[in-house]
């Protein structure tokens, strides 16, 4: 042992004890904040020299974060703990490295869906500019910039390596298994029969249940394609197994030929038991996008119908309300009757709520249909375009019940029309994406996970007419991080002849 190794130890011993010892005396006084300085010292070290690691973190720990707001009471700005910050850190240093750097993947960047985002990222700055209320919109852009520049620009970079796009959905579906099994634990002890105790027996992971049911309506396709992967005598999405698996961030072959069915079989019990009918209607609409995939209509003939089937349900609009006006079923806990209550405009006041927003917000793009009120401004502008026979028992005029429940109709108020167009944009170029990848995606493998990604995707796009969670970490790290990936496949698939194979090791060089 060298006198220098000697000296390193020593200086890393002797400086460990004196840490524990200041510790424990702050923490005597009160004092307890020096706790977190390793916790700190880890982070930005992973930040700086394993900026993967850190992105996979961040990703297992999203379903598990809690609010600010849960210790501290409203202040008036919340944020995710421990995600948020960290997302912060990432963003950080990929801004350092890309000025550090220079230079950015163009390929990404003139990708049709990078170049929809970009667009949709610019108008909102612009109409954050523009708003009436600037600093409420500045924060609501910042939140959307760093979730998009994380979970899809760097996301695409990191999906590069066909492991990494295992390792991220496993480690959202490992956290979200937590989530759902503490969930069905405390719904456990209302016997599974109280439709209402469904709103808290989430958290203090998710505030809502529609949200934690949008979350594991987009992971049921995923999983699904992994069982189906499992049957064709592979566990594996992407073939070989890689270095995660050895290192034990995968579960290996074995685990994964058993926990696939299982981990569906949870997953759709506790959405059953989220109570959220949205959620229940956009797995429909994914089981029947996965009917047309599997008939191989193609994609043009489905858009063909889509809007042929829009327009007849506008033309018919009138007869259709007035047959939904029958319906007086409200929510209950009887699955079918809840389900029956979806239609229920006359008396459901959870449905006339989102009318009444639904109809608010449209009625806000009227007005200033070109720049719109400003990102974010939407829950504390929408009040007095409510009708008086709109409203509800649950409406208000204080900015403290949500907001326009559409992300269609939210950007719509809130960016104007070009707002609005820019996510539809978004969305319809990452469904083109998807696709085109299943037919043109030779190995069946490959085309199975592009099958459970896209589905998922849809599962949200479908509930984003209900709903709106993009601004939410819950939501927005799988919703973008399925984009990266659809893209990612896209771009990088065709860079070697078998791109998605590990690349074979050098030999072994002998001393």
């Amino acid at each position: 042992m060298t006198t220098e190794y000697r000296y390193d130890r020593l200086l890393v011993y002797g400086g460990g004890m004196l840490f524990i010892i200041a510790n424990a005396l702050l923490m005597y006084r009160g004092f307890y904040w020096l706790s977190l300085l390793p916790l700190v010292l880890a982070v930005f070290y992973y930040a700086f020299f394993s900026l993967g690691k850190l992105f996979m973190a961040v990703v297992f720990l999203t379903p598990l974060s809690v609010e600010l707001s849960r210790f501290t009471g409203p202040t008036g700005y919340d944020l995710s703990l421990p995600t948020e910050p960290l997302i912060m850190v990432i963003l950080l240093v990929v801004i350092l490295r890309l000025a550090h750097r220079g230079s950015v993947d163009r390929q990404l960047l003139i990708h049709p869906v990078s170049l929809a985002l970009i667009f949709y990222l610019l108008w909102m700055f612009i109409t954050a500019i523009t708003s009436t209320m600037p600093m409420v919109s500045m924060k609501f852009f910042l939140v959307r910039l760093w979730f998009t520049v994380v979970f899809y620009f760097l996301a695409t970079a990191v999906f590069r390596r066909h492991g990494n796009i295992r390792v991220f959905l496993w480690c959202y579906m490992t956290a979200l298994l937590i989530v759902a099994a503490w969930s069905l634990y405390n719904h456990s002890a209302y016997g599974f029969i109280a439709q209402r105790a469904a709103h808290w027996v989430v958290r203090p992971f998710y505030n809502d249940h529609t949200v934690y049911g949008a979350a594991l309506a987009m992971f049921i396709p995923v999983i699904a394609a992994f069982t189906v992967r499992r049957r064709s005598g592979s566990p594996y999405l992407f073939a070989k197994p890689c270095s995660a698996h050895s290192k034990g961030l995968l579960p290996s072959a074995h685990a994964c030929r058993w926990l696939a069915p299982a981990l569906l079989a949870v997953f759709v019990i506790a959405l059953v038991f989220s109570y959220s009918r949205a959620a229940w209607l956009s797995l429909a609409a994914a089981a029947l996008v996965w009917f047309v995939i599997r008939m191989r209509i193609p994609f043009s003939v489905l858009m063909t119908f889509s809007l042929l089937l829009a327009l007849m349900i506008f033309m018919l609009r009138g007869d259709i309300v007035r047959e939904m006006g029958k319906n007086t079923q409200d929510s209950s806990a009887d699955f079918r009757e809840h389900l029956r209550s979806v239609t229920n405009i006359t008396s459901d006041a959870s449905n006339l709520e989102r009318i009444n927003r639904w109809k608010a917000a449209v009625a806000m793009a009227g007005e200033k249909p070109l720049f719109g009120w400003g990102p974010g401004t939407y829950m504390f502008q929408y009040a007095p375009f409510q009708y008086s026979y709109d409203r509800t028992i649950i409406s208000t005029n204080f900015a403290d019940g949500g907001d326009a429940h559409s992300e269609y109709l939210g950007p719509l108020a809130e960016s104007g029309f070009p707002g609005m167009i820019s996510f539809m944009a978004v969305a319809l170029l990452g469904l083109v994406t998807g696709f085109r990848l299943l037919h043109s995606l030779k190995k069946r493998k490959d085309r199975i996970l592009v099958t459970g990604v896209l589905l998922g995707l849809i599962t949200y796009l479908v509930h984003g007419g209900l709903n709106n969670f993009l601004h939410s970490d819950k939501a927005a790290v799988p919703f973008w991080g399925f984009l990266a990936i659809l893209v990612a496949v896209d771009l990088y698939r065709s860079k070697r002849d078998d791109p998605w194979q590990s690349a074979p090791r050098p030999p072994h060089r002998q001393k």
